[in-house]
C-alpha cells in the first residue's frame, strides 16, 4: 500500500510539473495577427522577387530595371528573416503569391515596352502600400516581440521603396495625386492585393495612384526630406 501511495504521489508531482510547462508552451504560440502578418509578408516577398525579375528582363526604362533589381535584393533578404521567424514560431507559410498578386504578374508577363513600365510602377505602388499598411498594423497590434521587431525593421525599407516609386512615377508621367485615407486593415483582413483598391494612412500624408484594371489605390505620400 505504501508503494502504491508513493507512486500516486509521484504521478501527481509529475502532472503538476507538466501543467505549467504545457501552459508555457501554449502561451508562446503566435497570435492570429502575428501569423497573418508573416504569411502576408511572405506572399509580398514572393510577388516582389518575381516582379523584380520581370522588371530587369522586360523594363524599357532604366529606372524600372534598377528598381526591379533593388526590390528583388531587398525582398529576398527580408524573406529570409520572415522564413526564419515563421520556422521558430511554427507558422506555416504559403507556397505562392495570392491569386490577385498572380493576376498582376500575369498582366506584367503579357505587357511590353512603355505599357510594361507603367503597369509595373502602378502595381508596385499598390503592392508597397499594402505592405506598409500591413506592417504598420503589425507594429501597433502584434503581440510577439520577434514579429513586431521584424515589422519595425521592414518598415523603413518598404517606405524607401515607395518613395523611389513615387519619384519614378513622376518621371514617367504616372499621376500620383494627393488624397486622404485613414483605414488600416490587418494583413489577414479583406485588404486587396496589387490591382485592387485600398486606403492606407501614410507616413507624411497620403496620395492616390491608379491601379491596374482602372481602380484607384490610396497610397502613402513620399517622406519629406
Amino acid at each position: 500500500m505504501l508503494g502504491i501511495k508513493r507512486l500516486g504521489l509521484l504521478a501527481a508531482l509529475v502532472l503538476v510539473g507538466i501543467a505549467p510547462a504545457a501552459a508555457a508552451q501554449a502561451a508562446v504560440q503566435p497570435s492570429q495577427q502575428d501569423t497573418q502578418y508573416l504569411q502576408a509578408m511572405h506572399q509580398v516577398n514572393l510577388f516582389e522577387i518575381t516582379a523584380g525579375d520581370l522588371a530587369q528582363q522586360k523594363g524599357q526604362n532604366q529606372g524600372v530595371k534598377d528598381l526591379g533589381a533593388r526590390f528583388k535584393t531587398d525582398h529576398t533578404q527580408l524573406d529570409q528573416t520572415v522564413q526564419q521567424t515563421a520556422s521558430q514560431l511554427g507558422v506555416q507559410l504559403p507556397a505562392e503569391p495570392t491569386a490577385d498578386q498572380q493576376s498582376v504578374l500575369d498582366q506584367l508577363n503579357n505587357a511590353s515596352g512603355e505599357e510594361f513600365d507603367r503597369l509595373w510602377v502602378t502595381s508596385e505602388l499598390a503592392g508597397h502600400v499594402q505592405a506598409i499598411q500591413a506592417t504598420q498594423t503589425e507594429i501597433s497590434q502584434g503581440s510577439d516581440q520577434t514579429v513586431v521587431q521584424l515589422a519595425q525593421t521592414a518598415l523603413p525599407t518598404l517606405q524607401a521603396h515607395y518613395d523611389a516609386l513615387v519619384q519614378l512615377a513622376e518621371q514617367l508621367g504616372i499621376p500620383v495625386p494627393q488624397a486622404s485615407g485613414t483605414a488600416t486593415p490587418s494583413p489577414g483582413g479583406t485588404t486587396p492585393a496589387p490591382g485592387g483598391t485600398t486606403e492606407t494612412p501614410a507616413p507624411g500624408g497620403t496620395t492616390e495612384s491608379p491601379a491596374p484594371g482602372g481602380t484607384t489605390t490610396e497610397t502613402p505620400a513620399p517622406t519629406q526630406s
